[in-house]
């Protein structure tokens, strides 16, 4: 990873667990289902639905979000990215960690992260969903893109990526497969306003 990744995480000496400093954090209230049903509303959509095998509606506009280099058929060679594997597990138990997330950076751990999703919303039950996740070579032809690795050398290919697509006249790029950048969620919500701007402009 850059060395520039750490100026994302904050460093602190006290006991503040928060992964950021900001005022509003975690998930949005209720989560992020109600949010996209409210989004997509008389919208169709298509679940389980491959971009690049079905055959789709013709649009004067298409916003492509995915894998940059999928979108070309990786022309220019294949962009690297991290992926993980998740693990799901149910317990009988009203508290297992006491946050919503823990981190794991020792070598001896297999997994990097722990997920207890009850307490982003401070739910109170005699059980809790765990989710572990493990870290796993990228393959494009098996896994999901999770995290762009931008380095130099990937940096470069997806400059030539970028430039293809000025080329396109009906194809929009966005999202953090799309740009190739390490977003957080709310730097993903605030690129996509910024999109839409100057979509309109």
């Amino acid at each position: 990873m850059p060395k520039e990744i750490i100026k994302r995480l904050p460093v602190r000496f006290n006991y503040d667990n928060n992964y950021f400093n900001d005022k509003y954090q975690g998930i949005p209230i209720g989560g992020y289902t109600q949010i996209f049903e409210k989004l997509l509303k008389d919208i169709d959509v298509s679940l389980n639905t491959d971009f690049f095998k079905s055959k789709l509606p013709s649009f004067n506009k298409i916003i492509y979000t995915g894998p940059i280099d999928k979108l070309f058929d990786y022309k220019f060679g294949y962009l690297e990215y991290k992926t993980v594997s998740l693990n799901h597990r149910k317990i009988d138990s009203d508290n297992y960690q006491g946050v919503a997330v823990m981190n794991f950076t020792d070598i001896e751990t297999p997994y990097t992260r722990i997920i207890e999703h009850k307490h982003f919303e401070n739910i109170h039950s005699n059980t809790t969903w765990l989710s572990y996740e493990y870290p796993i070579e990228y393959n494009p032809k098996i896994n999901e893109p999770f995290y762009p690795v931008n380095d130099q050398f990937n940096n470069s290919i997806y400059q030539k990526y970028r430039n293809e697509i000025s080329g396109e006249s009906n194809i929009l790029v966005g999202g953090r497969l799309g740009e190739y950048k390490y977003y957080d969620m709310d730097k993903v919500i605030i690129s996509a306003f910024k999109f839409i701007e100057e979509l309109n402009e």
